[in-house]
């Protein structure tokens, strides 16, 4: 069959709603906040062989992680697949990344013939393990963190598998609310189903079956085209993680080679830390998830995420690290190394394209869980990510109050909050002074208080870049630390980035995000820029003053030229670079 590039089209752009609509079911129909709010979900479509053809449009880190742990049911079941079976899993060991991640797959049949399987997966509230919401960060062995599932049938032939459900149900604290995220899953699929039958349809068994190949293949030209207009050459970058959790005065090294040659291009973690004792290790999937996900982000835009792209990248990590653990590792907190290794994944192709990446990020987002039990011995648990600040850009500052684009998450609103949890939000603001300054400054981190009203609680929380700051690119700044505390308005306790502790009924918990790095030299900042952010009060006079040299007439609300361009000068001077005759002024 010779491809036509109308129907390739057509028939993709068809392919793609489909995996979209799957990832609006699951939004409309679930349960908790952190798939319906936070949205930590992914839905994709692949072909009957397990290869990845379309995604929705949710989280990349996810997704990567889709062809490695299908791979694992397939060849776990072999030829025991047919209608109306649905496999779930989570093992880390056998293709998932974390517990808490559950994969729902199902295969689709025509006339008997298996030509395509809907793949979901969602961060479940729970599943188990010693802390409420699974997700501990110094759990220091996979036996600790929860209910692992290897490759099973949560259906056959149509029928549930009451065995599986009941297992879930016993080893869970919240069953209500995981069998409503797990439904959700399932209805995704089944809408997968209807609409894969209408494409079906009209288009035929046999063109369906070729234009889904042509898919990949097509998305393969496209990337190994766009690979070539990139130089050639060995990039590295390293960057560090504070620590683990356990071993507090240990950092933990990532360290990120890209390699690229003509249409290919390699991507390898070999030189950072050997697998530690906390629980922020990555499965082989989830690095590979993190490099394509990077690599795409500086292809063109119109390049599809799937096998096509993959083929194209080859991804590498020595077994025993932290890029790619072996058992007994735990990794319920692995998120948190996984948005780190895109910095530096991104820190290694600023080397190659300086012109086309930004500087660090906040370091992805920082996961909170609170979890107990009421007066009447009802189980809640709260789980929240918040995901803050990029670094700033060579042609632009840096977002803020935006997911980590790795992620593509976003935050729960304060009402919903309130309204289904024993906390209340008393502060939700972004903070003056913390965004790495640069020509093009980071982007500004914000905090969130959560006051507790329950009587007790335990708190879980994962956050990193205390200790070692969001770098910044090419003269930009680091961006300012991140801080956890408790009380902040009374008896202040400052405590570590990470960290499992009790909650009591009034109790204040503070978590500030880290400010993304800066790009370019501060002092060639736009001092009408620099004032524009004075007046939204993303930087104090201060600030302005020491970070970009720059003098605000406080009266006016308006920028000092002359005295600016002295300040300037002189610090140029200081620092051994020649005086600037004039400065560049803007409108605001």
């Amino acid at each position: 069959m010779k491809s036509d590039p109308v129907t390739l089209e057509l028939f993709k752009n068809a392919l793609f709603s489909i995996a979209d609509e799957m990832a609006v079911t699951i939004c409309r129909t679930t349960y908790s906040g952190v798939l319906r709010d936070n949205m930590d979900f992914s839905t994709a479509f692949t072909d009957a062989r397990g290869k990845l053809v379309a995604q929705g449009l949710t989280i990349p880190l996810h997704l990567g992680s889709i062809p490695t742990a299908l791979e694992s049911v397939l060849e776990h079941f072999g030829d025991d697949i047919g209608p109306g079976d649905v496999f779930v899993m989570n093992d880390p060991y056998a293709g998932g990344m974390h517990l808490p991640d559950v994969f729902i797959f199902q295969p689709i049949f025509v006339e008997g013939e298996q030509l395509a399987i809907a793949a979901t997966i969602s961060h479940q509230a729970d599943v188990g393990g010693r802390v409420p919401g699974s997700n501990a960060s110094d759990s220091t062995e996979i036996y600790q963190e929860g209910l692992r599932i290897p490759p099973v049938k949560l259906f056959s032939a149509g029928k549930p598998n009451d065995t599986m459900w009941r297992l879930i149900e016993k080893n869970v604290r919240i069953p209500v609310q995981v069998f409503g995220d797990l439904r959700a899953q399932l209805s995704a699929c089944a809408i997968a189903e209807k609409q894969f039958m209408e494409l079906v349809k009209r288009f035929g068994k046999e063109t369906t079956r070729f234009y889904m190949q042509e898919v990949i293949d097509h998305t393969e030209r496209l990337t190994r085209t766009a690979l070539q207009n990139l130089p050639d050459g060995v990039f590295e970058f390293e960057d560090w993680i504070d620590d683990d959790g356990i071993d507090r005065d240990q950092p933990i090294r990532l360290h990120c080679t890209i390699t690229k040659q003509n249409d290919s291009i390699g991507v390898d973690w070999a030189g950072s830390s050997t697998q530690v004792k906390g629980a922020i290790n990555c499965t082989l999937s989830f690095t590979k998830a993190v490099s394509y996900a990077a690599v795409r982000s500086v292809l063109d835009y119109d390049i599809p995420c799937n096998e096509g792209l993959f083929r194209a990248i080859k991804v590498t990590a020595p077994p025993g690290t932290i890029t790619n653990m072996v058992l007994p590792a735990a990794c319920a907190a692995r998120g948190l190394t996984g948005f780190r290794m895109g910095d530096c994944a991104f820190g290694a192709l600023a080397m190659m394209l300086p012109e086309k990446v930004g500087a660090a990020s906040d370091g992805g987002n920082s996961g909170l869980s609170i979890g107990g039990y009421d007066s009447a011995r009802d189980p809640f648990i709260f789980v929240d990510f918040a995901c803050g600040s990029w670094g700033g850009r060579p042609w632009a500052d840096g977002v803020q109050g935006n997911s980590n684009m790795f992620a593509n998450m976003a935050s729960q609103s304060v009402e919903l909050i309130e309204s289904q949890n024993p906390l209340q939000i008393l502060r939700y603001e972004l903070i003056a002074d913390r965004a790495g300054a640069g020509k093009y400054r980071g982007g500004v981190p914000y905090r969130r208080d959560y006051r507790f009203l329950e009587a007790e609680a335990v708190l879980q929380v994962r956050s990193d870049r205390k200790k070692i700051r969001p770098y910044g690119l090419y003269g930009g700044k680091p961006g300012k630390s991140s801080q956890n505390m408790m009380n902040p308005d009374s008896d202040a306790e400052l405590l570590d980035s990470k960290l499992t502790m009790t909650l009591r009924k009034g109790d204040v918990f503070r978590h500030e995000l880290p400010g993304g790095g800066g790009w370019g030299d501060p002092l060639e900042r736009d001092p009408q820029r620099v004032l524009e952010d004075v007046r939204n009060e993303y930087v104090t006079p201060e600030g302005a003053l020491n970070e970009y040299g720059v003098i605000i007439d406080l009266q006016a609300l308006s920028v000092d030229k002359q005295a600016t361009r002295d300040l300037r000068n002189s610090l140029r001077e200081a620092r051994g670079d020649q005086p600037m005759a004039d400065i560049s002024w803007s409108d605001v």
